[in-house]
């Protein structure tokens, strides 16, 4: 037995809610670098509020192409709990662009060393589910076979299931399965981090999320899905000749099935999530005039606790001290 410990979870959540109030000022202005250029701004700077060691594995892209969240930086005090982190201050920039839903904003957290490094991947093979069926899926199995199993894991007719895809070209094939199984299908434009944490919450009512998305938000979403004790199997799958070819130089082997426990290889891990536009899931950021309310969600694989939180910022406050401007 021991004593609980700190969540760090909870300041993770700071973050995550200062990029998201930033990156809620952009909604439907059609500007995506602008609400994403907003958010970096606002959680590099409340990262430094926090008392770790932490390293960005997934960011912003490389130092040459993005001027802070970068692969490889340093972020937090430098003092305390060294960590691996990945960051997406907004999920879904073009969700948040045009208006729509389930845009988001992320970090998933790690002791150093235990978090996978996609290096020069880009898209990921991925098959996401809940605690349920974590045990019963296959990412070579067709797709009937795996709604099959899924829906016996979970108690259900293959008819009774949701499967989150990402409504694009490559997924012509895998859409046409899944109908033809007798699942039924959530088509989402943008957004797999928010697919698998769908997955990771009953209340959603997606049963799985299947499909080609990007390999940094699949490490993200190992995340939260370790938390829950749900389970992310996945296969590097570049998208262009020049993605593969860096990816062999790198020395990735691309044939290699990935899952939690080699994209996360700790069991304490931390992910924290706050809505920026709304969504099925997270309500987005509500401007109450003399402040906002956010609405996140943080999970420890440790402990399995996902916990909802609901906060009301007040601007006469905070804006006495804060450096980041929300008003």
């Amino acid at each position: 037995m021991q004593a609980p410990e700190k969540n760090l979870a909870f300041d993770l959540v700071r973050v995550t809610e200062s990029a998201a109030l930033s990156a809620a000022r952009w909604l439907g202005l059609g500007n995506k670098e602008g609400g994403d250029g907003a958010a970096v701004d606002a959680m590099r700077l409340s990262f430094n509020s926090l008392d770790v060691d932490a390293t960005v594995i997934i960011g912003e892209g490389e130092k040459d192409n993005a001027p802070m969240l970068y692969n490889g930086e340093k972020v937090g005090r430098g003092t305390g709990t060294k960590l691996d982190i990945a960051v997406d201050p907004v999920e879904g920039t073009n969700l948040l662009a045009t208006g729509r839903p389930n845009s988001i904003a992320v970090i998933g957290a790690c002791p150093a060393g235990t978090m996978y490094n996609p290096g020069p991947s880009y898209y990921m093979k991925k098959i996401a589910v809940g605690p349920e069926a974590r045990n019963v899926v296959d990412l070579d199995a067709p797709v009937a076979d795996n709604l099959m199993n899924i829906a016996k894991a979970r108690g259900k007719d293959v008819h009774d299931l949701v499967v989150f895809v990402l409504d694009k070209p490559r997924h012509k094939q895998l859409i046409a399965d899944i109908r033809a199984a007798g699942a039924r299908i959530q088509l989402h434009t943008d957004g797999d981090v928010a697919g698998a944490l769908m997955v990771a919450d009953p209340k959603t009512g997606v049963d799985a999320m299947m499909g080609t998305g990007g390999t940094p938000e699949g490490v993200i979403a190992a995340c939260a899905l370790k938390g829950v004790g749900g389970q992310l199997l996945g296969r590097l799958d570049p998208q262009s000749e020049a993605e593969k070819e860096a990816i062999i130089n790198a020395g990735i082997n691309l044939n290699e099935i990935l899952s939690i426990e080699s994209l996360i290889k700790s069991e304490d891990a931390f992910f924290a999530a706050t809505g920026i536009s709304g969504g099925t899931f997270l309500n987005g950021v509500q401007f109450i005039g003399g402040g906002a309310i956010t609405h996140s969600m943080v999970i420890r694989a440790k402990t399995g606790t996902l916990r909802y939180i609901e906060s009301h910022h007040n601007w006469n406050r905070l804006m006495k001290f804060s450096a980041v401007d929300y008003s």
